[in-house]
Order: structure tokens, then C-alpha cells, then sequence
């Protein structure tokens, strides 16, 4: 006869064995990536989309027993969780998780789990939480990484046409436009959103952000949106008020750091971040702000884009008026406290505005480069474009700063001893071009009549597969004299600058006039420094006559011009007898000699097999040069290839490059050729379609 103590130990044997208990999950990381749209993101954790189901396949000891057995999927992010009671349908509007009914006949049965399409973004821990009569018992899944999803019409960063979802969010390669809006020039750029760690990268950024340091919780709550989301990695690009990713340097002493012109990718700039425990990378100018917030926004699953503002206003006291001052030689003065920039790169992010009502959903204007403050951060946007065209200064973010950058007038004034001789008022060249890549192509898409209601020029650009660059030609006139100002033919670095000078008499009594031309180096962003070229000459004009002065400036007396650097021409022609002065003037960059890539059997370029590329430069200088030749491609190359060259006037070295592509989809590799002996930077680009193996 047992005793009760044995028949107690042997009730509680049979509830142990009888209890439900998970013993193995498998998160499906493959099928439920390629559902999601998140194929390539390399983490070690399961990438997925908010607003869209994804599947665990869970192992029980025994068939799992709906209204029986008590079982809780527990989601947390930074210790914010949501336990999840296991039901059989989904609830949109909340977490949810249900088993596939057709599942549950054995051991193993697969879960769907839903969260809703504003569902904060970030990190998950996941666990299994079942009670039962033997006491409670958890098991721990892993973790997931949840992003925004714009496949999903109830995320407010959805984007309904799957090209632009393909341009904006999965492409990993880009082309970022500088130059002259008459002159757009590419650089090459890779967003390295698949590399490995770049998405943790990312994720670990909105951890160490000053607003999650304020507040964990307001932080992870806050991340269901992409207004907040955007103005925290707006701030976390820069250096300035915290952690942030790149120091800004605008001083042309790059000492301690790397020069903003030889970074070619966002996955170099974040990895150097992460490796030194957030000490910011040295150094960024604008494009390389952008270039790294596109790669992150795109990361966390927010549609973005890379802008430029071609002759973009820094407008300091807010009048709309920018002041350009040149003496009566033609010489720009380095003046005023406003400036205008020859380009500034931005990004633009698509997203809902439900804060603002109607009509300002779509692209945002937000701009990481520090600048100005907002809220007293240094960060910029999101500003809906529509809202900037409109005039809606009262609407956040940030509006009257970049309305200002695309619109402001421009006053050039002729100075002596501190007076003002004469101006005239360009209300034009602000924001004459604003561009972005196009879809699925490499040329610039014009979007100057998003931003502004005034006629643009049309972009062009002086890569040799584009249209030719339109050609310098700025006029001036007064009521006596006219004076015209035009490039002869493109400049390209090695070759002579040559231009004309078309002086025209409007009076009918004779005129002697005096001629003043002027050339000063600059750089795209500050005024220029000293002439290294300059003529006069005195010329008689008959009534009403024209004269047409050629002029040219040999390659030897430009050559000190640094990489992207540009030319101030102005030309200040005065009526000796009424002392009246009219200037014309013309801002411009030289074109660079391009790397050539080609493509052995380029269409058999299929996934995980070895292939080759053809890397060609001719040396167009009419002196020996030598550099070193650096290759790189996201999902091609693992790592830069490196290569010294050294070549006569003349000559050409063809250079073979193996790669071998990780993924499907239309990849880029780029060059860039940094000479020892010459400033100007050499690069070259191809863009490869690679075919599923």
C-alpha cells in the first residue's frame, strides 16, 4: 500500500512530464528574410519588417493543446516588453501571435508573429513564458531586428511603387553630384548597407544617442516614429552636441584624419565608429554627412535619397539677401558673413506627416551636416519639400533655413575704399539646380520644381556616357556699356582655359573703355583666395560697336587647383569718361579625366562565381604621373584592391581586377586615382547586373 507522501511525489512526476515545454525554436531567418525584404542585411539576429507577419517553427515535448495549455510569447525591447497571448488570428492594430491550425498536430508547430506597422524599431529579445500546474516555466528565443517597412500600406514610411522601394531602400550604391550646376560632376558612392555589421552599427546608434541616455523608455517608445526617428540620426551623423559619427572639417587641414575627399563609403566611416567605441571619425564635409545618414536610413527601412543644391545660400541673419563684394579689378573680396556654397548634398526621407494634416506626406528635407541649430541641436528637418515650395515658415522643421538655401537673392556690388561703386541683383542663381539620382539609372533627375516654382537649368554632367557641359556665359550690362563673359570650350584639368570677353558700346557717341579680367582659385564652400591670373587692356569703341577679346590661361598657371576645387572669373569693364563699371562674372570646375571600366563577358556576371574587371587609365598630362589606384564594390570585393601606377604623358595602364559578386541585383564598382604629383583625384565607375547563380 503506498503512503501519501509517494502518491503526492508521483502526482507531481505525472504534471512535470505532462507539462508543455518548448524545447527548440528555429527563427526561419532565410524564408521569413526574403518575405520581409531583408535578404543581405547581415546580423546574426532575424532581420524583419513591422506590419507583416513572420514565422518560428516551435518544437514542444508533446502536441501543443489550445485552451489548455497557458502559453505567452514575451517581446522586449530594452526592458519595454509585451507579453503576447497565443490566439488564432491576427489583430493588426497590436502584437500578435497565432499558431497555423494545420500545424498542430504534432510536436512541432509553426507560429506566426505580428507586430503592428508602428511598432517601435529596434532590437528584440523574444522568450516563451508557459504556466502550468508545476509552476512557471520560460525559455528564451533569441532576438530580432525590427525595421520600418514601406511595403506596407499602414507604415507611415510606405512608398507604393516597388522602383522606388528598389532605389531608395535596397539599392547599396549611389552617385552623389557636385561640381557647378552648368558642370555636374559624379562621385561614386557606396551606402554598404549589406556589409557585415552595418545594420548592428546602426541599431546601436539610436542605443547611444543622447535621447536614449535622457530616457530609455520616452526614447524606445518614440521610435514607432520616423519624424523622431529621422531627427535623432539627423543629430547622431555629427559630432557636435554628442557621440555622433564624423567631426566636420572645413579648414583644408586634414592632419589627424582622413580628407572628406578620399572616403568613398558610408561602411568604412561606420565600422571606424563602432571599432572606437564612438569617438567621432575624422573628418566629414557634406556629401560624406549624407552619403553616411542615407546608408542608416535606409538601414533602419526609411526611403531615402542623396540630394544636391546647386549654389546653395547660407543665409546668417535670415533677410533672404546674400552680399557678393568685388573691387573695381575684378578681384572677389572675402566679405559678409552670409555665403553661397557652389553645392550642398542633403538626403530626403519619404514618410507621413500626420502632425501637419493634408497635402505634406512624402519627401522630407533633413540635412546632418552642422550648420545651424534646431531645438537647440545641431540636426535639420524633416521639412517637407511641398512645404518649403509653399512658403509654409511655420510648419517644423527647420523650413526658413533651407527655404533660404534654395531662394535667396544674390547682390554683387563693385567696391572702392569701402563704397559702393555699383550692384546688380541675381535672383536666379540660388538653387539653380537640385538634383538626385534617378530611378534605376545614373544619370541626375532634375527636382528643382519640387523645391521652387522658378524655371531650372537642366541638369548635365561631364561624365563622358552624359551630355556635354553647357558652356559659361554671363552677361551684364548698364546704360552705356554690356559686357559678356563665355567659356569657349569645357575646361578640363591639362588643358587650357579659354574664354572671350564681348564688350558692347549702347550710346552713340565713341568710348574708351578699360578691361579688367580676373581668376581666383576656390573652393566650393568659402570665398576664393588669391588671383593667380589676371589682364587689362584698354580698348576704343565706336558708337554702339562690339569688340570680342579672346583670352586663355595655360594649364601651368591652374595647376596648384586641389581636388574639386573651382575658378572665380569676373571681368570689370569701365568707361574711363563716366567712370560707370559693369562686372560679369562666371564660377566654374574643370573637368577630370575618368578611369575606364570594362567588363569581361558582362552579361554571364552571376552570383558566387569569380569574375573580372578591366581597369584603364591614360595619362593625359603632359608630365609623368604616379598614384596609387584604389578599387572597391558593395557585394563584389571584400576589401579595397590597391594598386601603384605610374605612367609617361601619354601612356595607359590597363589593370585586371578579379571580384566575385555575393548577391543578385545591380551592383557598382568604383575607382579613384589619388596622384602624388598632381591634386586632382581620377575616378571611374560601372554599374554590373548580376544574375542569380
Amino acid at each position: 500500500m503506498m503512503s501519501s507522501c509517494q502518491i503526492a511525489a508521483d502526482s507531481r512526476q505525472h504534471s512535470l512530464m505532462d507539462a508543455l515545454r518548448v524545447q527548440s525554436v528555429n527563427l526561419e531567418h532565410a524564408q521569413n528574410q526574403k518575405q520581409h525584404n531583408t535578404e543581405g542585411l547581415n546580423s546574426a539576429s532575424l532581420v524583419v519588417r513591422r506590419g507583416q507577419p513572420f514565422k518560428l517553427t516551435v518544437a514542444f515535448n508533446r502536441r501543443y493543446i489550445p485552451n489548455r495549455d497557458g502559453l505567452v510569447l514575451r517581446v522586449e525591447l530594452d526592458r519595454l516588453y509585451n507579453d503576447i497571448p497565443i490566439k488564432f488570428s491576427k489583430d493588426p492594430s497590436q502584437w500578435t501571435a497565432y499558431f497555423q491550425q494545420d500545424s498542430l498536430d504534432s510536436t512541432k508547430a509553426s507560429l506566426c508573429v505580428s507586430s503592428p506597422a508602428n511598432a517601435p524599431v529596434g532590437v528584440y529579445q523574444v522568450q516563451f513564458l508557459m504556466t502550468s500546474s508545476s509552476g512557471p516555466f520560460n525559455f528564451r528565443v533569441g532576438q530580432f531586428t525590427l525595421l520600418c517597412n514601406p511595403w506596407c500600406s499602414a507604415d507611415s514610411v510606405y512608398i507604393a511603387d516597388e522602383s522606388q522601394r528598389a532605389e531608395y531602400v535596397k539599392n547599396d550604391f549611389g552617385l552623389l553630384y557636385q561640381g557647378t550646376a552648368k558642370n555636374v560632376i559624379f562621385r561614386p558612392w557606396s551606402f554598404d548597407q549589406y556589409e557585415n555589421g552595418i545594420l548592428d552599427i546602426c541599431m546601436m546608434m539610436l542605443q547611444v544617442s543622447p535621447e536614449h541616455k535622457r530616457n530609455w523608455k520616452t526614447d524606445c517608445s518614440n521610435r514607432s516614429d520616423p519624424i523622431y526617428i529621422s531627427r535623432v540620426v539627423s543629430a547622431m551623423i555629427n559630432s557636435n552636441d554628442d557621440c555622433g559619427v564624423l567631426q566636420g572639417n572645413w579648414s583644408e587641414d586634414y592632419s589627424g584624419g582622413v580628407s572628406p575627399s578620399d572616403w568613398n563609403g558610408s561602411g568604412e566611416i561606420l565600422r571606424q565608429w563602432a571599432q572606437s567605441r564612438f569617438s567621432p571619425v575624422k573628418y566629414g564635409q557634406c556629401w560624406v554627412f549624407a552619403g553616411v545618414m542615407c546608408t542608416v536610413m535606409r538601414v533602419l527601412g526609411i526611403p531615402t535619397r542623396v540630394v544636391t543644391n546647386f549654389d546653395s545660400a547660407h543665409d546668417a541673419n535670415g533677410n533672404l539677401v546674400i552680399e557678393e563684394f568685388y573691387t573695381e579689378t575684378g578681384e572677389k573680396l572675402p566679405r559678409g558673413q552670409d555665403s553661397i556654397w557652389n553645392f550642398h548634398v542633403w538626403v530626403e526621407c519619404w514618410m507621413k506627416r500626420a502632425d501637419l494634416g493634408a497635402g505634406f506626406d512624402g519627401w522630407q528635407v533633413l540635412d546632418p551636416t552642422p550648420q545651424e541649430r534646431s531645438e537647440g541641436v545641431y540636426r535639420c528637418g524633416p521639412a517637407p519639400v511641398k512645404a518649403i515650395r509653399e512658403q509654409r515658415m511655420d510648419m517644423p522643421f527647420d523650413i526658413p533655413f533651407i527655404y533660404a538655401e534654395v531662394n535667396a537673392d544674390v547682390y554683387v556690388c563693385i567696391v572702392q575704399q569701402g563704397k559702393v561703386l555699383s550692384y546688380s541683383i541675381d535672383s536666379d542663381r540660388v538653387g539653380s539646380l537640385i538634383c538626385t539620382k534617378s530611378l534605376g539609372s545614373n544619370r541626375p533627375q532634375d527636382i528643382t520644381s519640387t523645391y521652387k516654382y522658378t524655371t531650372a537649368i537642366r541638369p548635365v554632367t561631364s561624365n563622358s556616357t552624359m551630355a556635354a557641359p553647357t558652356l559659361a556665359n554671363n552677361s551684364s550690362s548698364a546704360d552705356g556699356l554690356s559686357v559678356k563673359l563665355r567659356l569657349l570650350k569645357a575646361p578640363v584639368i591639362g588643358g587650357n582655359i579659354s574664354f572671350s570677353v564681348t564688350v558692347t558700346n549702347l550710346q552713340s557717341t565713341r568710348k574708351t573703355v578699360r578691361q579688367h579680367v580676373n581668376a581666383q582659385a576656390k573652393s566650393y564652400n568659402r570665398n576664393p583666395s588669391d588671383t593667380f591670373w589676371e589682364a587689362h587692356n584698354t580698348i576704343q569703341l565706336a558708337p554702339l560697336e562690339s569688340k570680342v577679346l579672346e583670352h586663355q590661361i595655360s594649364y601651368s598657371r591652374y595647376a596648384m587647383l586641389g581636388d574639386g576645387q573651382l575658378v572665380n572669373l569676373a571681368v570689370v569693364v569701365m568707361d574711363v569718361a563716366s567712370q560707370e563699371r559693369v562686372l560679369a562674372s562666371e564660377e566654374f570646375n574643370l573637368t577630370s579625366p575618368t578611369i575606364n571600366i570594362r567588363i569581361e563577358d558582362e552579361g554571364s556576371v552571376v552570383a558566387q562565381k569569380v569574375q573580372v574587371a578591366m581597369v584603364t587609365f591614360t595619362n593625359p598630362f603632359s608630365e609623368p604621373v604616379s598614384g596609387v589606384l584604389t578599387v572597391a564594390g558593395a557585394g563584389l570585393l571584400e576589401d579595397k584592391v590597391l594598386f601603384n601606377i605610374a605612367l609617361q604623358p601619354g601612356e595607359s595602364k590597363e589593370t585586371a581586377v578579379k571580384f566575385t559578386p555575393k548577391m543578385e541585383g545591380v551592383k557598382m564598382l568604383h575607382a579613384n586615382l589619388r596622384l602624388n604629383n598632381n591634386p586632382a583625384v581620377i575616378r571611374g565607375f560601372k554599374t554590373i547586373t548580376v544574375r542569380a547563380a
